[in-house]
């Protein structure tokens, strides 16, 4: 090996002493980022800053947001690293008319909670009150109001059971167009049959009907009333066939013929 080409170990040492002295800084300035990082970390888990400050609530028509809210048990001095989203949306669910619940947690300390009500498919009416009839069958009872702002028919007579499941089930098959032109629904059994019902329209009929076969026979509505004379209002059996009777007695029944094209 040629003379020029030897290093001497007195001139390496300097060298070596700076890479070591550079990997031993880069090693302790990684300790000391981990070492502050678990301390922010511990702080803010330990402090209120880690408390949950906002919750949203999504969904909700039935219950106010605050009694979802109370329901689920989180408060402002939750800590949002206990949140249990799975233990909560079951507390929500257990409400009768939560149908769906889902917890979704937003950092650093917000909680949205996100709900779907069974849907209203009726008013019960009780003296002067009105309660909300969902689609599960449960009557509302903590839900009363003496006015309802929208279209759905209102039922008398009836209670949570069997009937009323079967009303609920039988409403919620009918076109839209049909369920906005029922009025009212008059719970009305006969010793021949516990599941009859007589209807008032908004346009003046009455319709008399069996649940066993309601939403069959009540889709031919428009067909049967488009063959009646507007002015002479009546009653129209549909419990079976379909039959038509107008209000003076002196008019004889008249069978109405079904459109078979339609349902």
């Amino acid at each position: 090996m040629e003379k020029g080409k030897i290093v001497a170990l007195e001139d390496r040492i300097p060298k070596l002493k700076e890479q070591r002295r550079r990997k031993a800084n880069k090693r302790l300035a990684l300790l000391l980022i981990l070492f502050f990082t678990m301390i922010v970390i511990v702080t803010y888990t330990q402090s209120p800053l880690s408390h949950v400050k906002n919750i949203t609530v999504k969904g909700n028509e039935v219950y106010s947001d605050a009694e979802l809210i109370k329901t689920s048990g989180i408060t402002n001095q939750t800590n949002i690293w206990k949140v249990r989203k799975s233990d909560i949306a079951t507390k929500l669910q257990n409400l009768s008319e939560i149908k769906q619940a889902e917890i979704k947690i937003h950092w650093p300390n917000t909680i949205r909670i996100q709900v779907k009500e069974h849907k209203r498919v009726a008013y019960l009416k009780q003296d002067t009150n009105y309660f909300p009839v969902m689609e599960n069958g449960k009557i509302l009872k903590d839900r009363k109001t003496e006015i309802i702002t929208d279209n759905s028919p209102i039922l008398f007579e009836f209670e949570e059971g069997d009937v009323l499941n079967q009303m609920v089930k039988e409403l919620e098959i009918l076109p839209s167009e049909i369920l906005n032109s029922i009025s009212e629904i008059h719970y009305s059994p006969k010793k021949t049959d516990q599941y009859h019902i007589s209807l008032f329209m908004n346009d003046g009929f009455e319709v008399s009907a069996t649940l066993r076969s309601f939403s069959e026979k009540m889709v031919h509505y428009p067909s049967i009333i488009s063959q009646l004379d507007p002015n002479k209002k009546g009653i129209i059996d549909l419990e079976v066939g379909s039959y038509f009777k107008a209000f003076e007695p002196e008019v004889e029944e008249k069978e109405v013929e079904t459109d078979k094209g339609e349902g």
